[in-house]
């Protein structure tokens, strides 16, 4: 019998070596001059947690067989090209100004502030053209009207996402309460996080199935239970262990959960958001023990 420990190292390890392929193999297609090229191999192949794609895998696999698990590829790629983007704007002098990321000097550092701000450009743009390709495409081609929802959802994810980043600027040195500090994460972070599930969870079932609101409160409470864990670690990890800079968030006077509540109260507010994820999941019983593999991942990581 698995363990419960032993399935999320699992399902971890099998997402990161089929995205990393994926990726690979999408950046392969695209033609990018120098120094622009390197400049987004950094920003993509340097690694990352990859809990979007897996989360967009695990989502595909609530059924078995998926007939469309090539559009579930194409949307597992887009949206890690999303976040990476993301990750190399955030990182800018003008945003975060943070000199690491996943261990490595950030992408503005490596190849200056021009090259990483165009990489961020063309993931985005790269991202859409992926979901809108025929990479990975086997004999059954994917319907269109599953290709259009996917846009659909990747593009407001992003949107949100950059609203949720001015949101999260603005509240720099300033005390906000809970309400408007789970807007911006709802946002910032949780929009995207949200949007891999999506992705996939079209893929699956019709716009009617009752599976898919479930499956938006799942991604709206892991969501927000990322950035909880992340503003905790923030607090409680060093910067090897992070491969970013610890104490960022106090330094630049971010607001954040431990800020605002408090680190054992926003430690508890961790396990009820673990626990509403879990109770969502529930309605698909075994079927959903990769998803139920990925949330108890998030609660307990250390980077």
């Amino acid at each position: 019998m698995t363990t419960p420990l032993k399935l999320n190292v699992e399902v971890l390890d099998q997402a990161q070596q089929q995205i990393q392929a994926d990726l690979q193999t999408t950046l392969a297609a695209f033609s990018i001059p120098e120094p622009l090229k390197s400049a987004v191999y950094h920003a993509v192949m340097l690694g990352g947690k990859r809990v979007r794609p897996a989360l967009s895998y695990a989502t595909s696999h609530l059924i078995k067989n998926n007939p469309n698990y090539a559009a579930v590829r194409r949307a597992a790629v887009a949206v890690e090209l999303i976040h990476c983007y993301s990750l190399v704007h955030d990182d800018l002098p003008c945003m975060d100004d943070d000199q690491l990321r996943r261990g490595q000097p950030t992408c503005h550092v490596a190849y200056g502030e021009d090259s990483a701000l165009l990489a961020g450009d063309i993931l985005q743009s790269m991202a859409f053209e992926v979901l809108g390709s025929r990479l990975f495409d086997t004999a059954q081609t994917v319907d269109a009207s599953i290709v259009l929802k996917q846009m659909q959802i990747l593009a407001t994810a992003s949107s949100k996402m950059v609203c949720g980043q001015v949101l999260d600027l603005q509240a720099e040195s300033k005390r906000v309460d809970q309400a408007h500090l789970e807007e911006i994460h709802r946002n910032k972070t949780g929009a995207l996080i949200q949007a891999a599930i999506m992705m996939a969870a079209v893929t699956i079932y019709s716009g009617t199935d009752e599976a898919l609101p479930r499956l938006r409160q799942f991604g709206q409470s892991i969501g927000l239970a990322f950035q909880v864990q992340d503003d905790i670690l923030d607090v409680t990890a060093n910067t090897e262990m992070l491969g970013k800079t610890a104490g960022k968030d106090e330094q630049v006077e971010k607001s954040t959960y431990p800020a605002l509540l408090g680190l054992a109260q926003a430690q508890d507010y961790l396990q009820q958001l673990h626990q509403q994820a879990m109770q969502t999941l529930s309605f698909w019983g075994d079927d959903a023990a990769e998803l139920s593999a990925i949330a108890q991942f998030l609660l307990s990581r250390k980077s």
